[in-house]
């Protein structure tokens, strides 16, 4: 009988502005690779397609969702819009026997690492404010109410950078996405990831 995959389940975080979404891309390169989508309601943005990062979900869905406890995640991001991360993800990764990458916040990761224990989590940072504050202005999309929201959040995230396994500072996209994915191979290597495996090596020793 085949043995049971236990996917290894990655969690990436980091300020808004952090370029962690760009990064993530670099990770799910490599071989083996799944990305968790998460279910969301806020609405669309320009040029996003359901299914490719997100899953847009009615209050109403979102809710029953909840109360069905389907989410290994979730949380109401500035009071307005839930984000959550389905435990279906990691069902898929199992059956397809891929490794999880989760991109949510800080809030969510503690969630997760309560309910796995063994997830690995990597940190984003920018290399300073201001940097932040020009990657978040560059992109258009937010009122000044809300870049300065945006970084008084990032400043409380910051804080509790020392609950991450991992840091990577994202001020040259090719070092940090190729750091990044050192961390992956590294994770993949792990002692406690192939416990089972070495066991049964031991055992073909006899005695």
């Amino acid at each position: 009988m085949a043995e049971t995959f236990e996917p290894l389940v990655l969690i990436v975080s980091g300020p808004s502005g952090s370029g962690k979404s760009t990064l993530v891309e670099d990770l799910l390169e490599l071989p083996e690779m799944m990305f968790s989508i998460s279910c969301t309601t806020r609405p669309p943005r320009a040029g996003e397609r359901p299914g490719e990062w997100y899953e847009f979900v009615s209050l109403e869905e979102f809710e029953r969702m909840i109360a069905a406890d389907a989410f290994l995640e979730y949380a109401r991001v500035f009071g307005k819009h839930y984000y959550g991360t389905p435990r279906r993800s990691l069902e898929q990764a199992r059956a397809g026997r891929k490794d999880l990458v989760l991109e949510i916040d800080v809030q969510g990761t503690a969630q997760v690492k309560a309910k796995l224990g063994k997830a690995i989590s990597i940190f984003i940072l920018p290399p300073s404010r201001a940097v932040l504050e020009q990657r978040i202005r560059d992109r258009g999309l937010d009122s000044e109410e809300e870049i300065a929201r945006r970084l008084q959040r990032a400043r409380e995230e910051l804080q509790r950078f020392a609950e991450y396994d991992f840091i990577v500072v994202n001020d040259d996209r090719e070092r940090a996405g190729l750091e990044l994915q050192s961390i992956a191979r590294a994770a993949r290597c792990s002692a406690a990831l192939h416990r089972n495996r070495v066991q049964k090596i031991l055992d073909s020793f006899g005695g």
